[in-house]
């Protein structure tokens, strides 16, 4: 599923980040800490957690809308297999994972429903930035990196969010000029299925002429993360520091959009690194930093992963079928 140089790639950046996240810290004390903790705090994180994780679903559900309309009930198992993928394969592998279980439950064509889940990620990252843009003028001082880090994804999620909106406006002249290029650079016994998988791809992109849509798509996006957020903010208080919800929201963006780094499995390390620096500097003690970073990290991971590979046997889906769903992609666009 995952060629062998990007999966070393993403154990290499891990493992940086890794280092970077616990250099300088005093392990010792980090585990105090987190011995110490009021974990029960924890059972209204998820909570609120999976309340994200619902909304996500309707979401979905309504960008699905113009394919197929999937009852919530019947997308949510869906959903937390996703996700579960995404914390157990690297390269966000869960998201092709996502795609192949709707195709196998729901017959959603793969490249169709991958258009949907490419544009969530794409409003994950606008409102990712949002919080940041909130957030940052609270810093006491912004170090230089930061404002390369917030214009890198600027223009990246800002500028795929703008090349979508000009496919979605204008799918027949984009079609005539995929057409064009297949017909130059393809050969002619793969012209007919890859000519197939671009228009199930533009044909999961209809969702975006409409205004109102897309004002739901964001408005949901808004809701997520602001649910994901209150978890942040009831698993600190397990924790001896405090700071503001927007300081968390600003911490949410932060490491989530390094989370779109390649990394090892459940974003180790990209996830970790960034979170403790922001609190650093906001003047949480490092030591209640790290130890809040890593229980927030675990308490993210597992309740999803636990949920996804219930879900997963209650499918009756294999690891090895789950492995072939980028072969079976390419069986669809045939």
């Amino acid at each position: 599923m995952v060629k062998r140089w990007q999966f070393w790639l993403g154990l290499a950046i891990s493992a940086l980040f890794l280092y970077l996240a616990l250099k300088g810290l005093d392990l010792g004390q980090v585990w105090q800490h987190m011995k110490q903790a009021r974990y029960w705090w924890l059972l209204p994180g998820v909570a609120v957690y999976f309340l994200g994780v619902w909304m996500r679903t309707w979401r979905w559900h309504s960008m699905l809308r113009a394919l197929k309309p999937v009852p919530l009930r019947r997308l949510f198992p869906v959903v937390c297999i996703g996700y579960m993928g995404n914390n157990l394969y690297p390269a966000r592998i869960g998201e092709l994972i996502r795609a192949y279980v709707l195709k196998r439950k729901e017959g959603v064509s793969i490249s169709a429903s991958l258009a949907t889940i490419l544009v969530e990620r794409i409003f994950d990252g606008v409102v990712m930035l949002l919080f940041v843009f909130i957030g940052l003028p609270l810093v006491p001082a912004i170090p230089d990196r930061w404002r390369t880090f917030v214009i890198g994804f600027s223009l990246l999620f800002f500028g795929a969010l703008g090349v979508f909106f000009i496919v979605a406006a204008s799918p027949g002249r984009v079609q005539a000029l995929y057409g064009r290029a297949i017909d130059r650079l393809v050969p002619d016994r793969f012209r007919g299925p890859v000519r197939g998988s671009a228009d199930r791809f533009l044909e999961g992109l209809y969702f975006l002429r409409s205004g109102r849509d897309v004002a739901m798509i964001l408005a949901t996006s808004l809701g997520v993360w602001l649910a994901e957020t209150g978890k942040y903010w009831f698993v600190m208080h397990a924790f001896d520091f405090n700071v503001s919800f927007f300081v968390l929201m600003l911490m949410n963006g932060v490491v989530n959009l390094f989370t779109t780094v390649p990394s090892a499995p459940g974003y180790v390390g990209t996830f970790d690194d960034p979170g403790i620096e922001v609190l650093k500097a906001f003047g949480v003690n490092k030591e209640i930093a790290g130890a809040y970073t890593l229980v927030l990290h675990a308490a993210l991971w597992f309740p999803i992963t636990a949920l996804g590979a219930w879900y997963m046997g209650r499918e009756s889906l294999s690891w090895r079928e789950l492995g072939e769903a980028a072969r079976i992609r390419q069986e669809e666009a045939g």
